[in-house]
């Protein structure tokens, strides 16, 4: 039976690179002298976060705005980013804790299922831990479901992954 997964992954050897980049482009670049701005990359198991350290909300948004083009330029998608508020550190210091978040959320994957449910299409979806899996009995209607489910869900990346026949 014909199938594939729905799938939430970010190359972390890009993000890697790209905050190395930010950092080494703030160190150089003449309006961060004598700043403290700088981005650190944290893993904590399977979640990493990047917190971004800056002089004030100003440099904040700069350092932010790198960032973002470091990633567009490395080919990983902005939208698995998720910001916190910038919270003050001590005097006029902020930072602000960037999640990258990797696997379909629980709540997505049961939108997921209950989108291609509603859709008519005669596939069925599954959950399996942080993906989803969707099998149907025709190649068409899993290419149907693949096109329906990019047309609907826009403010995550998916990818699509392990077609088979």
């Amino acid at each position: 039976m014909p199938s594939f997964d729905v799938v939430s992954e970010v190359n972390q050897v890009e993000v890697r690179n790209a905050v190395d980049q930010t950092n080494k482009e703030v160190s150089t670049r003449f309006d961060f002298k004598g700043s403290d701005a700088r981005v650190e990359l944290a893993d904590k198991g399977k979640e990493r976060t990047l917190t971004i350290h800056a002089d004030d909300e100003f440099k904040l948004k700069q350092v932010t705005d790198i960032l973002t083009a470091k990633f567009a330029k490395r080919g990983v998608d902005t939208r698995c980013l998720k910001s916190a508020d910038p919270e003050k550190v001590s005097g006029n210091k902020v930072k602000q804790v960037v999640t990258v978040r990797t696997g379909v959320e629980q709540e997505l994957a049961k939108k997921i299922v209950r989108l291609l449910k509603d859709s008519k299409i005669k596939v069925q979806g599954s959950i399996q831990g942080d993906a989803v899996r969707v099998n149907g009995a025709k190649k068409d209607d899993l290419q149907d479901a693949i096109a329906l489910v990019r047309k609907s869900i826009t403010d995550f990346p998916l990818q699509y992954q392990n077609f088979r026949d």
